[in-house]
């Protein structure tokens, strides 16, 4: 029965990143176009601020209501993980709008390998060699990925590459809320602390848009919560290091996006790379299953 229910979660954590890594690629793509017209602080101000009246109402008609909202166990990270969160968007879609959408995906693929090896001395789960040797290749695929283009060694490449390292902070600091804390917890908390540390600065960057941007504007509020909503409960179903690699599948839906909406190239090295990445990333889902199946057959680590 353990096993079952085991397997069952991981396979549920899979599903929910993969509907995440889509919903994130169909953000970014909007995130491009408004940043490319409008000021990215402000941008980010309105997306919060939709998040934050969001999870006030989720949490005003909850039975329990706001207590049971903000009834944490870790006060101090998810004070930390809303903030954390903002600066991420901010600096990513800062990428985008100097680098593309393809180019930026492609430093920002070591977000999730990052993850994947911090999450044994942070989360002490276990991460052994073979896992360890997979994430080396998955690194390599990432130096695939950037070798030939002029553009991504470039200064700005260090914009995306930041973002990585903030989401993959996020990442962690989320799974670590999440042996604690419910997903609506976390939810409510990265809404508010969020649009509480981006209000200052957007405020002092406002400016007019159009009529067609605050429709964009609207659309990606809608799926930012649903983006970040399927995120945490990812890791509340799942390990980090099992579930992570599939967010491997943003790089693919953001590049089919660049490339039929914003006219992007996708280049032979770029295919190359992402190939190597992805298959890194399935392997150490297979290294997953075989501890697991280890774990509860004691005869089996004989």
């Amino acid at each position: 029965m353990s096993q079952m229910k085991t397997t069952q979660n991981l396979r549920a954590g899979i599903w929910l990143m993969i509907a995440t890594t889509f919903v994130f690629a169909m953000q970014d793509g909007i995130s491009r176009h408004l940043g490319s017209n409008n000021s990215i602080f402000m941008v980010v101000m309105l997306r919060f601020w939709f998040f934050a009246v969001v999870v006030t109402i989720m949490a005003a008609r909850a039975p329990e209501g706001f207590r049971a909202a903000i009834a944490t166990n870790h006060l101090g990270i998810q004070l930390i993980r809303g903030p954390l969160l903002a600066l991420e968007v901010c600096v990513m879609v800062l990428g985008f709008v100097k680098l593309g959408l393809i180019e930026s995906h492609a430093v920002f693929t070591c977000a999730p390998l990052v993850v994947a090896a911090l999450s044994g001395p942070i989360l002490g789960e276990k991460v052994g060699w073979r896992r360890w040797a997979a994430i080396g290749v998955g690194f390599l695929g990432v130096l695939v990925i950037l070798q030939p283009g002029f553009a991504v060694f470039s200064p700005w490449a260090l914009v995306p590459l930041l973002a990585a390292v903030l989401f993959a902070l996020y990442a962690l600091l989320t799974r670590s809320v999440a042996r604690g804390d419910s997903a609506s917890v976390s939810f409510f908390w990265t809404g508010i602390t969020g649009a509480i540390a981006m209000t200052p600065i957007g405020l002092w960057s406002m400016h007019p848009m159009t009529a067609p941007d605050w429709g964009w504007m609207a659309l990606l509020c809608c799926t930012a919560m649903i983006g970040h909503n399927l995120f945490i409960k990812s890791y509340a179903v799942a390990e980090a290091s099992a579930v992570q690699p599939f967010a491997y599948f943003q790089l693919a839906f953001a590049s089919a996006l660049a490339i039929v909406v914003f006219g992007e190239d996708l280049k032979a090295h770029v295919i190359l790379g992402a190939a190597i990445v992805v298959a890194a990333g399935l392997f150490t889902i297979w290294r997953q299953r075989v501890n697991e199946a280890k774990l509860s057959d004691p005869s089996a680590r004989k």
